[in-house]
């Protein structure tokens, strides 16, 4: 079909724009004109400079914690908002503001890519992403952008990967990665890695094949393709049943991380297609898994299934976090997940294969009967795995016990923090579903209830990885879907929740320090960055996507009503 040529609007345009800046209370240093755009190097990805955030989780190993400690324990009760941004769209926002020597660029519903001023909110330039009309969009969000020399790189809902000129918007090159028409498209942030751009697949409900691939940083041709569903000849084919490989999903809905030293990428990757196992008999292997990948080949050097022939839409596709952990007075190199199905898992990263260390249950989970200590292997009860022609139900829910938003981990306290979801579960009703090119191929539809005699639902937790033990646990009456940002000052940041806060807390501890009341919920990726000498908190609030879905779910089985107002925008705070 015709596509019209996207948009890109200058900061002389801006007035014209439909969107509203808030200047709120600007420290003085705020005043200065930002530099010219630095580029970005390869040796500042693997080792950023302290204020700048300039990936998804800051770090390739996926801590999302910033070493800045101006905001501390004893002082984050003083911390105000000193501009705003709002982004005139309305939906999930949740995109971390990713700030590079005092740029920012934030990314919003709709493929909008805006670039501002991250001093003080002036919007530089506006990229917007005209789309296909008749494209469906099942989930109209998109989660950041990769940044590499002088561009910065958005995967886009109608799946193509656009590089653009970080210091003026205009577009450099755009390669189509699949195609929309039959189910392909992308919300995540891309990954930038020895010069290539890295980019997995949604479409998981839509009968897609997944698959990671990745895009050279100058030219956007494709360097190489891994499919997440093997064909026939390739190692795991035989765990999927005739041609139903072919229509597998397993999607990659979350950037990965990278181990430079090994030179492996890791990707988490989502549900079979479609949802009921007795579909396609098998392990199903890429499915609900983590994959180790060359980053220079794409070549599959290991991988850990988190639970094979998958029938409860429990994707897995938060990448692992890379943590070192001691056990039995050994350092293990350690991957670390917070899985959907309710389970921490911790693994270990080779060269050549992932290895299973643990699992522990962080919510109520009634499926798993049991797990093979030396393979991490799940054994099911059988009547808690929805099959065709059924309705049973399980826990917890299929939004599971902790869902996309990423976890944190803090080297200076040896925590892990991340939002879950407990007393959750949910009935599965199901039917025989034939494949239709570009249409919902699940064969199943869900009922969420909340466990009789639950107090709450939305948790924070901490665990100590050496030890395995939860450490604390801050409790919820809402449902939370908090990202979770850390810092050397002690302090864990996290929103989440229907009553429209976002929180510091004790990263030791868990008391709440300070919250501030924005004008919607939060489920931005919070980020912290440095410009002139000031420590920056920020944050996209917008309401919206499953949070907001499973508000809906919750208020039908309560027969109850919650509203939360619409409307993305940025949050900046600091010290006075």
């Amino acid at each position: 079909m015709h596509r019209r040529k996207p948009m890109t609007f200058s900061r002389a345009a801006s007035a014209c724009a439909a969107f509203i800046f808030l200047a709120l209370a600007v420290p003085p240093a705020a005043a200065q004109q930002g530099p010219a755009y630095q580029p970005v190097t390869d040796a500042e990805l693997r080792d950023p400079p302290p204020g700048d955030w300039l990936m998804y989780r800051r770090t390739y190993n996926g801590w999302g914690y910033s070493p800045l400690d101006q905001i501390t324990t004893a002082n984050v009760a003083d911390l105000r908002p000193v501009w705003a941004f709002a982004t005139g769209l309305t939906e999930g926002h949740e995109s971390p503001p990713i700030v590079n020597d005092g740029a920012m660029f934030i990314t919003t519903p709709q493929n909008n890519l805006l670039a501002l001023d991250a001093r003080t909110g002036d919007m530089k330039w506006r990229y917007v992403r005209v789309l296909p009309e008749d494209l469906l969009q099942i989930h109209p969000t998109n989660r950041g952008v990769a940044l590499y020399g002088d561009k910065v790189y958005m995967a886009t809902v109608d799946s193509f990967v656009v590089a653009l000129d970080a210091e003026t918007g205009r577009v450099v090159w755009e390669s189509e990665a699949g195609d929309w028409r039959i189910g392909y498209y992308m919300t995540m942030a891309p990954l930038t890695v020895n010069g290539k751009v890295l980019v997995g697949v949604s479409g998981g409900e839509l009968g897609i094949r997944g698959f990671v691939a990745a895009f050279d940083a100058e030219t956007g041709a494709e360097v190489w393709r891994t499919h997440t569903v093997p064909a026939p000849g390739e190692p795991g084919n035989e765990t999927w049943p005739g041609d139903t490989w072919r229509t597998g999903a397993t999607p990659v809905w979350v950037t990965g991380t990278y181990d430079p030293e090994l030179n492996l990428t890791y990707w988490g990757t989502g549900n079979a297609g479609p949802w009921l196992g007795d579909q396609r008999p098998g392990d199903n292997l890429y499915a609900n898994s983590v994959i180790a990948l060359d980053a220079d080949t794409g070549e599959l050097k290991g991988y850990h299934q988190y639970h094979w022939n998958g029938s409860w839409d429990w994707d897995e596709v938060a990448a692992p976090l890379l943590v070192d952990i001691d056990r039995g007075g050994r350092t293990v190199s350690g991957l670390v997940h917070p899985g959907r199905n309710g389970y921490l898992w911790l693994l270990e990263r080779e060269a050549d294969r992932i290895g299973f260390i643990d699992a522990t249950a962080y919510v109520h989970q009634n499926v798993f009967t049991s797990i093979d200590p030396e393979t991490g292997r799940p054994q099911y009860d059988p009547n808690r795995k929805p099959r065709t022609g059924t309705r049973l139900d399980f826990c917890p829910s299929i939004w599971g016990g902790k869902n996309w938003p990423p976890a944190a981990f803090n080297p200076v306290t040896g925590l892990l923090y991340f939002s879950a979801n407990d007393n959750l579960c949910a009935f599965m009703n199901t039917r025989e579903v034939e494949y239709s090119p570009g249409k919902v191929f699940t064969g199943g539809s869900s009922q969420m209830y909340v466990r009789e005699g639950a107090e709450h639902i939305g948790e924070l937790q901490a665990w100590n990885l050496d030890t395995g033990e939860e450490v604390w646990t801050r409790e919820f009456e809402s449902h939370n879907w908090g990202p979770v940002l850390t810092t050397a000052g002690g302090l864990v940041f996290a929103g989440g929740t229907n009553d429209r806060y976002f929180r510091a807390f004790d990263g030791r501890t868990g008391e709440t320090l300070w919250e501030q009341r924005t004008n919607t919920g939060v489920i931005g990726v919070p980020t912290s960055y440095m410009v002139d000498g000031v420590q920056y908190i920020a944050v996209q609030a917008g309401w919206g996507l499953d949070a907001a879905r499973m508000q809906n779910a919750l208020d039908r089985s309560r027969g109850t009503t919650t509203l939360l107002p619409q409307g993305g925008v940025l949050w900046v705070f600091a010290l006075p």
